[in-house]
């Protein structure tokens, strides 16, 4: 029987995607690897991978199709030896329409009817086991080579890639093999101390549950045009209204001044031969992570009956794209230089804004303990910014300007920002949030602090 491919879930949030292209045609050969379409989610246009060999006997979905539910057939694989009579009585869904929408579960694959579906494990019957004794997923310098998805499947289930035996390509560690691994218990063993909640709290996430159906306004009755919602904007839509729906939101806000870290920033900046240019936010980055290390209970997130206490320290910081916004990530912020956090945001910036479409990996914005939102180069006074599920707080950062302040009984001029913290409150409480954001306050206004 025909093995069908599936529309894969390439993200913890995504439910849907658009199928941008195939780059294989009916009656063209896969191999386990080959890189077989364009996806495009929330975020980015993603490649997905074949995990069985075959013929591509029939596409079920077309190029361009829109709303393709998670785990969707979207074409059929010959095996070896069947030709197009085992086709027979398929009945085709690409209708140019939206996809159906997947059952609550994927149904158990039989012997008789075989499923290499993508967001599935049953493709890893036929695939090589995948725990080796030396984890060949690795070459002799040590380089692990597995798949981005792959990589992300591990690093939630607690997996250390070294130890799997890749059955992709040249020995890559793929999805299907991530998924052998969970079912052996490999994910139980490894790292049980942040291992992720039971399905039943995982459920109470806002990111866990299936999406209900957003109100939708009545058409205006003045003249209007329509903007259709692109992917990314309808999981902004989605994720925020969640957010403000299921997170106890409480805010706390600070005035920092600013005029010692411009002085060192101008100074920095000044030096002979330097390779960097840093900016306020770049500081700022930093003394949010510092933070955070320094108040290690707030670097936490919420997760159902407990909450999970993060090892490492990476923030992120919102980039608006024309699209909507992305949070490309700095991992291990606390332990970066300036110069090193300035490099990597101009970096992820560039990619994330690029013309031909946004270039990051879904690594590179999938994760981090706190997210950081400046507008202050709009002229923005203050603002509360939403959480971004699961994180826990999110810094929104106004703009520095001249402000009267009193110095030793005098009033005097100073540069003062405004930093407003939100915070869920299942999570961290109003002495814990007034302790991070003090901390947060006393590294901008003795920035050599962040030197040391």
């Amino acid at each position: 029987m025909p093995i069908e491919i599936r529309m894969p879930a390439l993200s913890p949030t995504m439910t849907e995607g658009n199928l941008a292209r195939w780059l294989k045609q009916e009656g063209d050969t896969v191999s386990a690897g080959d890189v077989i379409a364009e996806i495009e989610t929330d975020k980015a246009t993603m490649e997905i991978e074949a995990v069985e060999e075959g013929r591509l006997g029939k596409i079920l979905i077309a190029d361009g199709t829109e709303g393709v539910a998670v785990n969707t057939p979207i074409a059929l694989l010959l095996e070896e030896g069947e030709d197009a009579a085992a086709l027979a009585g398929v009945q085709s869904g690409a209708t140019g329409g939206k996809a159906a929408p997947p059952a609550a579960e994927a149904p158990a694959p039989s012997a008789a009817t075989p499923t290499a579906a993508m967001t599935t494990p049953a493709a890893a019957a036929a695939a090589t086991p995948a725990v080796a004794q030396a984890g060949n997923g690795a070459d002799r310098g040590g380089r692990i080579f597995a798949s981005p998805l792959a990589r992300r499947m591990a690093e939630q289930a607690g997996i250390d890639l070294g130890r799997l035996q890749g059955s992709g390509p040249h020995g890559r560690i793929i999805k299907v093999d991530i998924e052998r691994a969970i079912r052996e218990g490999m994910a139980a063993k490894a790292a049980p101390a942040v291992a992720p909640a039971p399905a039943a709290a995982r459920s109470e996430t806002p990111a866990a549950r299936a999406p209900g159906p957003m109100p939708a306004a009545l058409p205006p009755a003045a003249a209007y045009t329509e903007q259709p919602l692109s992917n990314m904007r309808k999981v902004i839509a989605r994720r925020l209204t969640e957010a403000k729906q299921t997170i106890p939101h409480f805010y706390l806000s600070m005035d920092c001044e600013l005029d010692a870290l411009l002085k060192l920033r101008s100074e920095l900046n000044a030096r002979g031969g330097a390779d960097y240019k840093l900016s306020v936010n770049d500081f700022v980055i930093k003394a949010a992570a510092l933070a955070l290390r320094k108040v290690p209970k707030a670097n936490a997130s919420f997760g159902g009956d407990r909450i999970y206490l993060y090892h490492d320290v990476d923030i992120g910081v919102a980039v608006a794209i024309p699209d909507g916004l992305v949070t490309p990530v700095i991992r291990q912020a606390d332990q970066k230089g300036l110069a090193t956090i300035s490099n990597e945001m101009r970096d992820l910036s560039a990619r994330a804004r690029d013309p031909g479409g946004m270039k990051l990996k879904p690594e590179e914005y999938q994760g981090g303990s706190l997210s950081v939102s400046n507008l202050g180069m709009y002229g923005v006074r203050d603002f509360q910014a939403v959480i971004n599920p699961p994180q826990a707080s999110i810094l929104a950062v106004g703009a520095g300007e001249q402000r009267p302040v009193i110095k030793e009984g005098a009033v005097a001029s100073a540069t003062v920002m405004t930093a407003t913290l939100s915070i869920d409150h299942r999570v961290v409480d109003g002495a814990l949030g007034a302790q991070l954001l003090q901390a947060f306050k006393g590294y901008i206004e003795d920035p050599l602090a962040m030197l040391l």
